[in-house]
């Protein structure tokens, strides 16, 4: 059973250094890199926006200085912004994440990456539930513009459940978005793991470690909405093509 009450909070992931991305990367944000007339950022923040989150954690790294004089205070988005500072930004994502569970104070929180353009009808169908649980966004049917080798494949069970997650399992039917809500259990588990894999924990690590402890780990169907991970300059040349 999940808890029925309103989810306020969001955190974006920005700490990277982007550098599969080359010479575009070599002293500038990979997140604020232009795709579609904004920064790559700026769809995360803006969808979170439209799903009514004013409170909205950005966990830096790699030139954070930069990252915050860009965004600022998040007033042009209509959110207010905190910034997060994660000086071992070359590890996983999941330590990233971890550096802003304090700031979460175990409120239940909306999650995006950073380098993940996303519309916000994903964090829309995300919110569109009665009850708060650990969720992933997934996509049931791959676009042209996917790059299905780099993607993270995620196994769903009949109930709807996450039964394996991985760039490179086999047997699978949905990719993960980027997008997630979680609660404090999904951060009490971190607080078991981080100690064992250290910095290089990935947010992958913890579901699977979740699964095991015999926790369901939720999944939205977002199929049909525009999203896409960047993480070459192909991937960016393919998300500019499709926003025309």
């Amino acid at each position: 059973m999940g808890i029925s009450y309103e989810v306020k909070k969001g955190i974006i992931l920005a700490a990277g250094d982007g550098s599969r991305l080359g010479y575009q990367t070599a002293d500038y944000p990979k997140v604020l890199l232009s795709a579609g007339g904004k920064g790559l950022v700026n769809y995360a923040i803006e969808a979170l926006a439209a799903a009514g989150i004013r409170e909205v954690a950005i966990v830096t790294g790699y030139l954070s200085d930069k990252v915050k004089a860009v965004l600022g205070s998040g007033d042009d988005f209509g959110v207010r912004l905190h910034y997060i500072f994660n000086p071992d930004y070359l590890g996983g994502n999941a330590f990233s994440l971890y550096q802003a569970k304090e700031w979460t104070e175990g409120d239940p929180v909306v999650l995006c990456m950073g380098d993940h353009m996303v519309e916000p009808n994903i964090t829309g169908r995300l919110l569109d539930r009665q009850t708060i649980n650990d969720v992933l966004c997934v996509d049931y049917a791959p676009a042209g513009h996917h790059c299905i080798d780099e993607a993270t494949k995620v196994n769903i069970d009949d109930g709807g459940g996450i039964r394996e997650i991985g760039k490179d399992i086999v047997d699978w039917n949905a990719l993960d978005t980027g997008v997630f809500l979680l609660t404090g259990n999904f951060f009490a588990t971190m607080d078991e793991l981080v100690p064992r894999l250290g910095i290089d924990i990935e947010i992958n690590d913890v579901i699977r470690f979740f699964i095991r402890r015999g926790n369901h780990f939720y999944t939205c169907d977002v199929s049909g909405c525009f999203w896409v991970d960047v993480d070459t300059e192909q991937d960016l040349r393919n998300a500019v093509g499709e926003l025309g």
